[in-house]
């Protein structure tokens, strides 16, 4: 299971917030036990900027300032329930790099595959950002992908962007479902 970018700057109060995003913490707490119990790995990525990084506005990017490292921002929300053992990725890392995906320079797929990991489901924030990144280049790696579409929101408040990544990602192969037959 990839639970992508759960941070604290994506979250209600944070620099660069998802509407809703904490409404699908629980859910996604709940996954987590649930392919705990299954015996599947879980890992967590990370935005681990540093505080110049190319993709905030003030050098030149889109964003605005957000997980920088080391800061309250750049945290897991406190009410995500990662287990001890689960798997970080860092993305992001690179002052001159932007990096939306987990598996985008970060060797891991190639971990995956050494475990024998072969089907992957992918939920966290945000839908039309790093989650759809995220799930196609797990697709593109030779991953079956599903997206826990419940288990997401987009950063844009505009529904329409959100539902456009969710046809984009099918379009691509990847299994949308709700995460509710997961539990």
């Amino acid at each position: 299971m990839l639970v992508v970018d759960v941070q604290n700057d994506f979250c209600a109060g944070g620099r660069l917030a998802v509407d809703d995003a904490d409404q699908i913490i629980p859910l996604l707490n709940r996954l987590i036990a649930a392919a705990r119990r299954a015996g599947a790995t879980i890992v967590a990525s990370r935005d681990w900027h540093p505080p110049d990084h190319v993709s905030f506005k003030d050098q030149g990017g889109t964003w605005p300032p957000h997980c920088v490292q080391e800061s309250t921002g750049a945290a897991f929300h406190p009410d995500l329930q990662l287990p001890e053992d689960a798997w970080e990725v860092r993305k992001g890392a690179s002052r001159n790099r932007d990096q939306y995906s987990a598996l985008d320079g970060t060797g891991l797929a190639t971990q995956l595959k050494e475990a024998g990991i072969r089907r992957v489901w992918v939920g966290g924030l945000a839908l039309d950002v790093c989650v759809r990144a995220t799930a196609l280049d797990a697709t593109e790696a030779g991953f079956e992908t599903h997206l826990l579409v419940d288990a997401t929101r987009p950063v844009n408040a505009d529904p329409g962007d959100g539902d456009a990544a969710v046809r984009e990602l099918a379009d691509a192969g990847v299994i949308t479902e709700s995460s509710v037959s997961k539990e």
